[in-house]
């Protein structure tokens, strides 16, 4: 149940934070948002505030902001509807009803002729006395189908209406918020767990541990180990750990000033076939609010290289297919993780949204990154590329990567269930 909960809350926070980057670009820039969605598939739960709709949808791979303007989101009346106009006091049309299933007052009945729901609005058409008559659409005005209500995107409330970094800046916030997300877990790992220190000093020394046995101290500074300098704690781990069931001779600095040699003999312990030496102490850490920025900066600063650097061997051949997590790799890593306690569930979850931001920027079709290389391609030419051409080289990566992911899928089941 554990692994359940850090795995949707992870998978939740992750998808959110991206698709709220996304989203509030889109709002800075003007631009309407028809819906803000949580997961794909059938919806679940959904709440109308203002003129968007926020949804929470079945299947937890992903998210969305639907934007005004893109794909099939405009209204097309076309001439022969037969429409309910239902107007204010001004004689301003805030509703048009393409069924009466539903009642209204001030209702004006209209077979139309022509409209424009985006640049002018208006729409005109013959009344019941079969005079050509034109009215005014208010820029909040609906239109109604079937029960549901949809708000008229005039022109410059739309996607494509605005400017390439506009429209760039508001693709690339859902990415760039991934690592804001991942610099602000890390951030409060400094904050209340600590920063590691460099120094070689104990700060805990575990009861009945090889490093209790043998007289070892909260607060010792490792000055040697068999005789050589120790002036960091990664040379330090290096020698415990490389000395396993091997007696070792610590020279230590006591927190009051005095110096003692100590002979320790590491326990061994066996990981994915591989022995090493373990203490049993803590390492001391700093607390330091300022200290915790910088390391929240540093942690997704190296966890972004490292990423790339494996995206790189990928590229090359180094990595295969098969070396590659679904949802359900990601779910069994989170079942291992939990097990580990809070501090390595949220680096867990930091690391995963650095990941989703690097993938998301690769320029492939249908992925942020590849929406953005279709904006450069429109900066350097000075017009957009055709739309249908654009739309089914997205379509095209929509399939590759739904493919990629059931193959990838089903390589995760098959190595953890069969």
């Amino acid at each position: 149940m554990e692994t359940v909960i850090a795995f949707i809350l992870i998978f939740g926070s992750l998808v959110f934070f991206h698709e709220l980057g996304h989203f509030i670009f889109a709002k800075r820039a003007g631009i309407m948002v028809r819906e803000f969605a949580i997961g794909m598939g059938p919806k679940i739960f959904g709440m109308t505030k203002g003129e968007t709709i926020y949804t929470l949808r079945l299947l937890p791979i992903g998210g969305y902001v639907r934007m005004a303007g893109e794909e099939t989101d405009t209204v097309e009346l076309q001439p022969g509807y037969r429409v309910a106009l239902v107007t204010n006091e001004d004689n301003i049309v805030e509703k048009i009803v393409l069924n009466q299933k539903t009642q209204y007052q001030n209702v004006v009945f209209l077979e139309v002729e022509r409209a424009d729901l985006e640049r002018e609005l208006w729409i005109e058409g013959y009344d019941e006395e079969e005079k050509l008559v034109r009215y005014q659409v208010a820029r909040t005005a609906t239109v109604v189908e079937n029960g549901t209500e949809q708000i008229i995107a005039p022109y410059d409330r739309q996607f494509n209406s605005k400017s390439v970094g506009a429209r760039a800046m508001a693709i690339f916030a859902g990415p760039l918020f991934n690592f804001i997300l991942a610099f602000f877990i890390f951030m409060v790992i400094g904050l209340i767990q600590g920063i590691p220190v460099d120094d070689p000093i104990i700060a805990t020394v575990n009861e009945d541990s090889p490093a209790s046995v043998a007289g070892l101290q909260d607060g010792d500074k490792v000055v040697k180990v068999d005789g050589e300098t120790i002036t960091s704690w990664d040379e330090l781990s290096e020698q415990i750990q490389t000395n396993p069931a091997t007696a070792i001779t610590f020279d230590v600095e006591r927190a009051d000033g005095s110096t003692a040699t100590l002979e320790v003999t590491p326990k061994a312990v066996e990981q994915n076939g591989e022995e090493f030496g373990q203490i049993g102490v803590m390492r001391s850490m700093d607390t330091n609010p300022l200290k915790a920025v910088v390391y929240g900066a540093e942690e997704t600063y190296n966890m972004t290289v490292l990423i790339l650097k494996m995206v790189g061997k990928l590229v090359t051949g180094q990595f295969s297919i098969d070396d590659l997590s679904g949802p359900v790799g990601i779910y069994k890593a989170t079942e291992t993780v939990v097990t580990f306690g809070l501090y390595n569930v949220l680096y867990w979850a930091a690391m995963l949204s650095v990941n989703l931001g690097i993938m998301n920027l690769l320029p492939l079709p249908a992925l942020d990154g590849g929406r953005l290389l279709f904006f450069a391609f429109e900066a350097v030419r000075g017009k957009p590329l055709d739309s249908q051409k654009e739309g089914m080289v997205h379509f095209v990566g929509i399939v590759l990567l739904m493919i990629l992911m059931v193959v990838v899928t089903w390589n995760d089941i098959q190595r953890f269930f069969f």
